[in-house]
């Protein structure tokens, strides 16, 4: 494993703990959008459908439980919880995400390296990720409400898809063979869709403003 790859999952993990921070400290899931959390929750699920038949590492085991666990404990909280579900702001979080999964589904079907249940699936998870942020930005965008935590949430998820572009390019150039287009194509999407709120997020920084995003 490679720096890149090891910083990129760090820094996932990171913005994990941040969410779970606020929701379990601050008792609020203001301004976090239970669907985007319900699409990462259905990435990891579609995903990791390997976690008990394929054993590559302790690390990579402990990963996927991880992330699952941790995806699956905040779509809970956020819907179940006496306290922390009364901050969920379901009137502005609209967004229809059957719209991203449904797409998703019909192209992880039809481009795929191989027609299996677990690779169309963790296709479709891939394809699934690159857009599972959309009702979040526009959660934000709508209410312009963006607290410290909500801000580095994002900021950390961003980061690490950027460091695993750097980890694809890095493995390209030191490893035979290594050619991934469907992984390639959507971590760029992924990584597009973030540009703007990075872009606000530095200017608030280095202005010591604080973090609005234009209507």
């Amino acid at each position: 494993m490679n720096v890149f790859r090891l910083a990129g999952d760090m820094t996932h993990l990171a913005s994990v703990l941040v969410l779970l921070l606020k929701i379990h400290t601050i008792k609020s899931c203001a301004g976090i959008s239970l669907k985007t959390q319900e699409l990462y929750a259905l990435v990891f699920v579609t995903r990791y459908l390997d976690i008990f038949t394929d054993f590559i590492s302790l690390y990579n085991t402990t990963m996927k439980l991880v992330f699952l666990g941790s995806s699956l404990s905040i779509v809970w909280y956020m819907r179940h919880h006496k306290i922390v579900r009364r901050s969920y702001d379901k009137d502005q979080d609209t967004f229809r995400h059957v719209l991203l999964v449904v797409p998703c589904l019909i192209l992880a079907l039809v481009i795929h390296e191989k027609f299996t249940f677990k690779e169309v699936m963790w296709t479709f998870s891939i394809f699934l990720e690159a857009v599972a942020i959309l009702p979040q930005l526009v959660l934000l965008q709508r209410t312009r409400n963006i607290d410290n935590l909500t801000g580095q949430y994002i900021l950390l998820l961003g980061a690490y898809r950027s460091l695993y572009i750097l980890n694809w390019v890095y493995r390209y150039f030191t490893e035979p063979h290594f050619v991934h287009w469907i992984t390639w194509i959507a971590g760029l999407v992924q990584t597009l869709l973030y540009a703007d709120f990075f872009y606000y997020y530095f200017q608030s920084w280095k202005n010591n403003t604080k973090l609005e995003l234009p209507a």
